[in-house]
């Protein structure tokens, strides 16, 4: 099993796409259920949204490789290991630098997210979502790659935070690794995300409340908190 957030469902449903995330997904919406390598959507600040034309709006969504492939890269291979950058080394790590530097900030949307219980001492996959089932907004970074081919690809990861004191997040993965979170965020910061100056960054990386979260194990209807 891959370690942290490999493992995300996206949403199908275009409308409730729009009521969540105020724009429309692109036609290429990807998979419900994706992983590093697959395709599915993420949301930008518009590159136009600061042209004054009342007709442009302020986010985008585009179709993407869940992995963010930097623009050294020699293939998609990369993919298998860039899905999330750690809040504490993006700064630093060669396939994150640039993204982060230049402030190219995005919001994955997804219903929910998969981690490991291991608790009963083997990986149970357990679905976290918002307790009101509303989707998640997860904070990311994009970035773009031109294949041997010339076809631009884009391509975005999550950013995590540790968890090792977060009520929910603390209980999943082996128990002797640290514990970490991807950062969602709360919906009326959305536009304060993605409009965020490169160092301004640093201060999204919190971890959401555990109480807005729930946790269902498979043949389980609700197990809330554990």
């Amino acid at each position: 099993m891959l370690p942290m957030c490999s493992h995300y469902q996206a949403i199908k449903e275009r409308e409730r796409y729009i009521r969540a995330f105020g724009i429309e997904p692109p036609d290429d919406i990807g998979k419900h259920d994706a992983w590093p390598g697959y395709a599915a959507t993420f949301i930008r600040r518009h590159p136009h949204a600061d042209t004054g034309d009342d007709a442009v709006p302020a986010r985008e969504a585009l179709s993407g490789v869940f992995g963010l492939i930097p623009h050294w890269a020699t293939d998609t291979k990369i993919t298998r290991s860039t899905y999330n950058a750690r809040s504490e080394t993006v700064a630093s790590k060669p396939s994150f630098r640039d993204a982060w530097r230049k402030a190219q900030h995005c919001i994955i949307p997804a219903d929910a997210i998969y981690e490991p219980d291991w608790r009963s001492g083997k990986a149970i996959a357990t679905r976290i979502a918002h307790a009101d089932g509303v989707p998640l907004g997860i904070a990311g970074l994009w970035s773009w790659w031109k294949s041997p081919q010339g076809e631009v690809v884009h391509s975005f990861t999550m950013l995590t935070i540790n968890a090792d004191a977060h009520p929910l997040m603390r209980q999943f993965h082996k128990p002797a690794d640290e514990k970490r979170m991807v950062v969602i965020l709360p919906p009326d910061r959305y536009d304060d995300w993605l409009d965020a100056a490169a160092d301004q960054s640093a201060d999204f990386m919190r971890p959401f409340p555990a109480e807005q979260l729930i946790a269902t194990a498979p043949q389980a209807h609700t197990t809330g908190l554990f």
